[in-house]
């Protein structure tokens, strides 16, 4: 039978997870997983349940938004969603999504891969995905970023990855793709935002180095966070050690990331993250 996906958010209230649950059982489905939160700071439910069944579920959604008006309620997609990566030079976090990809271990399709340079052009296309190189010069941002758009036009994708894109991204851009667009920052945000945080890091003397990955926001490296992670390091770590040592943190966080964003796990309140993994 098929699986459905049904995400629900709402202030909380007594009985929601009886009228939720009670409109599948009077459809006939049957509930495979069920996750749900309470925000204790904001008293705001969310819940995630999957649910399989022989009929359309379109009907359940008209039943429980007649159950419970006041909610935003979704039936989320569940097969592979579509993917177009932002890169510049560095091939680490594009070349595991790549791998990922290529032995079926994602669930996302990698539609393209656009850059500012044209480095990582031959990596891109031993995987058979389109590659398109829209330099920056000579073309001022908002210029440089309408040929990014013409480009996404063509693939209509459900996310953009910066998968260590490393230019910052105008509020006109972000506002066309609202909660769509996954960063991998090298750093363990909120420190060290913005340019070279290895350097950062190393001046100050920090003894663990991360990654963390957030959806992006017109403020620079302060969007909602979707996964984190740190290594320990020493005073012995230059910060070029660092950098390198880091390369491998952010590209597992980026993967982890959007495995959560495109299996519909991530809810986004205000400018914080709910995670059912």
């Amino acid at each position: 039978m098929p699986t459905h996906l049904l995400r629900i958010d709402c202030p909380d209230e007594p009985g929601l997870v009886y009228r939720v649950t009670g409109v599948l059982f009077h459809h006939g489905f049957n509930i495979i997983s069920n996750h749900e939160f309470v925000d204790p700071a904001t008293q705001h439910f969310f819940m995630r349940t999957a649910f399989a069944g022989a009929t359309a579920p379109a009907a359940v959604v008209d039943d429980l938004r007649q159950a419970i008006p006041h909610a935003a309620i979704r039936l989320a997609p569940t097969g592979k969603r579509s993917v177009v990566a932002l890169v510049t030079k560095e091939a680490h976090c594009l070349g595991d999504l790549l791998l990922r990809q290529a032995d079926a271990d994602f669930p996302a399709r990698i539609e393209a891969v656009i850059s500012n340079y044209q480095t990582l052009a031959p990596l891109v296309e031993q995987f058979g995905v389109p590659f398109h190189y829209i330099s920056h010069q000579d073309l001022d941002r908002p210029e440089h970023e309408r040929a990014i758009v013409h480009v996404l036009e063509d693939y209509q994708p459900d996310y953009l990855v910066l998968a260590k894109y490393m230019r910052i991204l105008t509020p006109e851009f972000v506002a066309r793709y609202p909660h769509q667009i996954v960063n991998i920052h090298h750093s363990f945000l909120p420190a060290f935002v913005g340019a070279r945080p290895y350097q950062q890091a190393f001046e100050r003397g920090v003894k663990i180095i991360g990654a963390t990955a957030h959806i992006v926001t017109d403020d620079l490296d302060t969007g909602p966070i979707i996964a984190q992670d740190v290594l320990p390091v020493t005073h012995s770590y230059t910060a070029a050690n660092m950098a390198h040592a880091g390369r491998d943190v952010e590209k597992i966080i980026l993967a982890k990331a959007l495995r959560l964003i495109l299996e519909e796990r991530v809810f986004i309140h205000e400018n914080r993250t709910i995670i059912f993994e």
